[in-house]
């Protein structure tokens, strides 16, 4: 098949993404076991470490990626979702799967389905397509980020070194559970016997749930944010921030991470144990600094226009949008005015989700949607802001709500785009292929 063929195939297998996650069947691995089965199990051809959290895995993915090529390793990276083009969740050292490879891969899997007893689904197509690709680049490491939850998710086929959980935070109740107790016992799944879980979350509470998980499959050890490992200094900088990081085996002082947000050094924290980890030692203090200085992480907090200032950042739950408000006031204060253009997806508060954002600190907000089946109503988004008293337009297509945003903002103003990572690929292309 060539590319728009295979696209196509992969196409017409059920979107769980695009899904209203309460229609969702009972869970399984069986499709994505048979799959790896029939492909020789190329997830096992390469150490993993694997990534959950209710926010921030994709950030720290790409900091562990990026300080395993600071090592000299070759990486394959697995994120979702896609910003802009599907490539992007399948990629080696950074860099997109090329066309024409995951036309091949694609095509390979279309081969093997036949001989399957259920039909795949997208996204386990799209994971053992990242599996299959990493082998036959023959990396040298894999850095996995779990779709949803942990437990039941495609990507738990891996055997990781090092599994990392970021934080617990409720979101995607009907399916992970009604209580955060319920949404760690799931993500805790992705502990693996003689792995080493590097435990992002704090709360003493959820505590319990991590060791017994980890007790219960002959985990390695734990290590835990704020007594094995912690942020020690963090301060805004000009492009991003200026952390210091302790780790079981040393201190790191006085590196630039080149990202927005405060939260962004927790990311780094946990990026910076699950790599001192994976390799059973700490890595130099010039390999995390180079490391670190090289990350990018396009749709968190990414900065896109000048004149206005344009922010995208990919929040699309209320803890994700409290920390991006956060952000906001410290490290773009001395921005005039401000406009937020909001699209969600169904299931989300609108309210919460605005009040989260700051939206009363905006002078205008342009509700928009997202150009997916899950879609929350932009006339939805737009009710709740003029109950908080706010100025408000609605413009459904989110190029055109982005373009609104930049005519009526003052050249000092900043405009946020946020609600959903599908707004923010929306518009981050129409953005990029603006000034291409």
């Amino acid at each position: 098949m060539n590319l728009q063929e295979a696209i196509k195939y992969l196409e017409s297998h059920v979107n769980l993404e695009a899904m209203l996650y309460g229609r969702r069947e009972a869970p399984t691995l069986e499709r994505i076991e048979e799959l790896c089965r029939l492909m020789g199990d190329p997830q096992l051809a390469y150490p993993v470490i694997h990534v959950t959290g209710t926010n921030g895995k994709g950030s720290t993915v790409r900091v562990a990626t990026s300080l395993l090529n600071a090592r000299g390793l070759s990486v394959g990276g697995y994120t979702s979702p896609d910003l802009e083009r599907v490539n992007e969740r399948i990629a080696r050292d950074g860099e997109p799967i090329p066309d024409a490879d995951l036309a091949e891969v694609l095509s390979a899997l279309a081969d093997l389905e036949d001989l399957m007893g259920a039909k795949p689904h997208r996204f386990d197509l799209l994971t053992a397509a990242a599996f299959r690709w990493f082998a036959d680049e023959a990396v040298e490491a894999a850095v996995i980020e779990v779709g949803l939850g942990g437990t039941w998710d495609a990507t738990n086929v891996v055997q990781p070194e090092v599994a990392v959980i970021t934080n617990i935070e409720l979101d995607h109740v009907e399916v992970l559970g009604p209580t955060r107790a319920d949404i760690a016992a799931d993500k805790a799944g992705i502990v693996k016997a003689g792995s080493i879980l590097v435990l992002g979350e704090t709360d003493p509470e959820l505590a319990p749930i991590f060791s017994a998980a980890a007790e219960r499959v002959g985990a390695e050890g734990v290590w835990r944010r704020g007594e094995d490992f912690e942020v020690v200094e963090n301060s805004v900088a000009v492009g991003g921030r200026v952390i210091s990081l302790r780790t079981p085996g040393a201190v790191y002082e006085d590196l630039f991470l080149p990202l927005h947000g405060a939260y962004q050094a927790t990311n780094a924290a946990c990026a910076v144990a699950a790599v001192e980890a994976f390799f059973g030692q700490p890595a130099s203090e010039e390999v995390v600094a180079a490391g670190l200085a090289a990350v990018r992480c396009p749709g968190r907090l990414e900065v896109v226009g000048r004149q206005p200032l344009v922010v995208l950042d990919g929040a699309h739950n209320p803890a994700g949008a409290r920390a991006a408000a956060a952000a906001l006031d410290e490290e773009f204060s001395e921005a005039g005015g401000r406009i937020l253009v909001v699209g969600l997806l169904k299931g989300r508060s609108p309210e919460e989700m605005l009040e989260s954002l700051g939206a009363r600190k905006a002078g205008r907000v342009i509700a928009t949607a997202p150009a997916t089946p899950r879609a929350l109503p932009a006339e939805q988004v737009a009710a709740a802001a003029r109950d908080m008293g706010l100025a408000v337009e609605v413009v459904d297509d989110v190029a055109a709500a982005v373009a609104r945003a930049r005519e009526v903002a003052e050249p000092t103003d900043l405009v946020l785009v946020s609600g959903s990572l599908y707004v923010v690929g929306a518009a981050r292309s129409a953005l990029v292929s603006e000034s291409a």
